[in-house]
């Protein structure tokens, strides 16, 4: 069975193209070949995208991230669901942020969706069982760093958009989609020092300022 494996780069930003390389090196341990997908930004007018994907935008309005920033990110996502559904293969979904840590499972028996990730703020919850668990560290992913999607999965998703569109993490909850899934032991995390995505209160509220013992930087992205 196929697969596809990509990381989402904003293209004219090098520390997006750095943090993407060390995705696809990290992942290369693990025999596991990523290529980089272009990222959609604000310059891409995503309102004018969502409107004519017909999704939603009500719930993009939060306090934690930049408007038009998260909506860009929410499509960067939509962009490789349908390309998963034009393929017809199995695709694993990685944001620039993300290492590997052991072998991604793509073909495990999954339903639709699953994250193999561990979540990268907040409390959470660990899965009491080895391999495919029912989605346990939260009620949503904790960060869209790494997961993987069946063609049938990505139709879900792009349906499931058109109704509910909300930030990329949090859209992927239990009550949207019930047959989300989540794999243990967690093959990959975020090792992130800077957002395009996430406002002051964002990341005081997820890395107090601070992670990795460095400060944690807003950048600006047109």
């Amino acid at each position: 069975m196929e697969y596809e494996a990509f990381v989402i780069t904003i293209m004219d930003l090098e520390k997006s193209v750095k943090a993407a390389d060390r995705c696809i090196k990290s992942a290369s341990m693990f025999d596991m070949k990523v290529e980089k997908f272009a990222a959609l930004t604000p310059k891409d007018n995503p309102e004018a995208q969502f409107k004519v994907r017909n999704i939603p935008t009500e719930n993009f309005e939060e306090v934690y991230s930049r408007r038009v920033n998260c909506m860009a990110t929410f499509l960067s996502h939509f962009s490789l669901w349908e390309r998963c559904l034009q393929s017809g293969k199995r695709t694993v979904i990685f944001e620039h942020d993300a290492i590997v840590t052991g072998d991604v499972p793509v073909f495990a028996n999954f339903q639709h969706f699953m994250t193999f990730s561990k979540p990268s703020y907040g409390e959470f919850n660990t899965p009491a069982m080895l391999g495919v668990n029912p989605l346990t560290q939260k009620r949503y992913f904790g960060g869209a760093h790494g997961y993987v999607i069946t063609p049938k999965g990505a139709w879900i998703l792009t349906q499931a958009a058109q109704r509910v569109a909300r930030p990329t993490d949090i859209f992927l909850n239990k009550e949207n989609l019930p047959s989300i899934q989540e794999y243990y032991p967690w093959v990959c995390e975020a090792r992130d020092s800077f957002s395009t995505i996430q406002n002051v209160a964002g990341i005081q509220m997820k890395h107090g300022l601070k992670k990795h013992g460095k400060r944690y930087e807003l950048l600006n992205v047109k």
